[in-house]
């Protein structure tokens, strides 16, 4: 039983010690490349949004990545990459767009999705470890490399429910800010054609299909609008 029990203990050990290192080395390089946002429109809108949660000085800042994406840090700080903000500038998106972006990634803050992913992703290497122990006897060589794919799947599973929960915070929020849904959906429709890449085999990836996600925000719009008006 030791045998067993030890090695799990010993992968859940290392998973959480790789976790906040790697997450110390992201807070580093964010320090190192990154700055307020200093757009008056955007600012205006990130202060609103930030009333709506009794948070009176909400600000995001900028992360120098030529990716169009948005992402929250550990310790609490929003971000919008340069990538972005240059879309923004040239027009290619409104400032609500961006909004919405900025209000997604409050939302995996305020949800503590940080500190769940820290426990899923220490869970997963332990889970790894004893289902590549079992496999690997009633399997020999590939048993592990089987175990890798069954977590690595559950890892974006659990990755893209977090994104699921994220949007609908995010809906919530531009509703009761009085921006409504239309600049979210809107951001989506245009990152499928501003960033291609996104395609690939929904269950395979880290992130729901971009489709699902606006048929989401859809489906719920009016849910939150009825609770507003109740």
């Amino acid at each position: 039983m030791i045998k067993l029990i030890l090695p799990i203990v010993l992968a859940m050990g290392w998973a959480y010690a790789m976790y906040r290192m790697s997450m110390t080395k992201l807070t580093s390089d964010l320090d190192r490349n990154s700055r307020p946002i200093d757009d008056p429109e955007l600012e205006a809108l990130v202060r609103r949004i930030g009333r709506q949660v009794e948070i009176e000085h909400l600000q995001a800042h900028t992360y120098q990545m030529d990716a169009i994406n948005g992402l929250a840090a550990p310790d609490g700080r929003i971000f919008i990459t340069t990538g972005l903000l240059e879309r923004y500038q040239r027009g290619e998106v409104t400032a609500a767009e961006v909004t919405s972006v900025i209000v997604h990634e409050l939302g995996h803050v305020a949800l503590g999705h940080h500190k769940r992913r820290m426990i899923d992703w220490t869970g997963q290497n332990a889970a790894r470890m004893a289902l590549g122990m079992v496999l690997s006897r009633i399997i020999p060589f590939i048993g592990f490399y089987i175990a890798n794919l069954v977590s690595s799947l559950l890892m974006a599973k659990l990755s893209r429910r977090d994104e699921f929960e994220a949007d609908e915070y995010a809906t919530a929020l531009m509703v009761s800010a009085g921006l409504g849904t239309g600049p979210q959906i809107s951001m989506f429709e245009k990152l499928g054609r501003l960033s291609p890449s996104g395609k690939g085999v929904a269950w395979l990836m880290s992130h729901p299909a971009t489709s699902e996600r606006i048929q989401a925000i859809k489906d719920r719009s009016d849910k939150w609008a009825e609770k507003l008006d109740a």
